[in-house]
């Protein structure tokens, strides 16, 4: 499978700048992968192509404020840093992207925030993931987490398009966000509502949660046309004992299993035996998911439009089919769709 067959013509207007005023609210096309059938639907019509019993599995994790603004020492110049990684609590250690890369060199320091509240110096130019800072913060740690989260910006992707606003802190979270540690939103989740999932609740629809801390390894640029030699990120995901018996249960009974975004059938499909046992799993997954793949547990995937190229929509294209995919795409263009992050959504079946 070669990269270039996800290549597709995007008008920049089609990428969404907002979300839907109400997260329910969203379009959604609901693709038939067995006929290739296409209906257009709204979001919250979703629950009408469930049943009592079948199952919903959401990705719990909460985006913690990832972007930081601030100066580089002596010259004042602005810099960027994209907070990816802790890597030493007590050394207050993080893997970072920053950004103008090229003036930023080993020993510099960074402020941040009006007096120099933080400051950072540079201690490693060679990581994969750009650079290793380390804070030169002397409390307490809950007090070092409390400073990144009031310096933080909500890391809103750049192809949006727009400076973050003070109501993307709510909505680039899900309603069922729990566990801080993602630096993007899991954004198929980002359509649910409070009044939706209380519907499924009197439908009989059960609902699950695994943890996946969403990387920028789903953002990156994938540089090799044979896509068997990408090698993914390494994200932490988490899958209980109460979720994995859960899932088990409603498969073996023969009711349908709903993956809720790329993350969910990423963190499934990696922690799923042979024989099509979800076991509980505390560690990390560089799991690349692209066609051709056999699923062993997902029997619906909720989706958002994504990007050319990019690796969600290669690993929904393998869920709904190359040829399918592209085709709902064309057709997503044509009826006007909105793509991207805040976009709208789709359902494979």
């Amino acid at each position: 499978m070669k990269l270039s067959l996800f290549n597709y013509d995007l008008p920049q207007e089609l990428i969404a700048k907002y979300p839907a005023e109400n997260r329910d609210d969203s379009r959604l096309m609901v693709l038939h992968k067995d006929t290739g059938k296409i209906e257009h639907k709204i979001f919250k019509d979703v629950i009408n192509y469930f049943e009592e019993n079948d199952m919903f599995v959401f990705n719990n994790t909460r985006v913690f404020p990832a972007r930081l603004r601030g100066i580089k020492e002596k010259t004042g110049a602005k810099i960027e840093v994209f907070l990816l990684r802790e890597l030493n609590k007590k050394q207050r250690l993080w893997d970072v992207l920053v950004s103008p890369a090229r003036k930023i060199r080993i020993g510099n320091k960074l402020y941040f925030g009006d007096s120099e509240t933080l400051v950072a110096e540079v201690i490693d130019n060679t990581t994969s993931r750009g650079r290793t800072l380390r804070f030169l913060f002397d409390g307490e740690y809950e007090e070092f987490r409390k400073t990144l989260k009031e310096l933080g910006e909500t890391p809103l992707p750049t192809f949006v398009g727009r400076d973050v606003e003070p109501e993307d802190a709510e909505r680039y979270q899900t309603v069922f966000a729990e566990y801080e540690g993602a630096v993007a939103a899991p954004t198929a989740g980002l359509h649910f509502s409070k009044i939706l999932l209380k519907k499924f609740e009197i439908k009989g629809i059960k609902t699950e949660a695994i943890t996946l801390h969403v990387g920028l390894g789903n953002f990156r640029t994938i540089n090799v046309e044979d896509l068997t030699k990408h090698k993914m990120d390494n994200e932490q995901i988490f899958v209980s004992e109460k979720t994995a018996n859960a899932v088990n249960s409603v498969k073996q009974s023969g009711s349908k299993i709903c993956a809720v975004g790329t993350t969910v059938v990423r963190t499934l499909e990696s922690s799923v035996t042979v024989t099509g046992i979800l076991k509980p799993f505390d560690g990390w997954t560089n799991k690349f998911i692209y066609p051709p793949y056999d699923f062993l547990l997902p029997d619906a995937m909720i989706t958002n439009f994504h990007l050319p190229r990019s690796i969600p929509l290669i690993s929904a294209a393998a869920f709904g089919g190359h040829k399918q995919i592209m085709k709902a795409y064309e057709t997503a263009k044509k009826k006007g769709y909105k793509f991207g992050t805040y976009g709208d959504a789709m359902l494979i079946i």
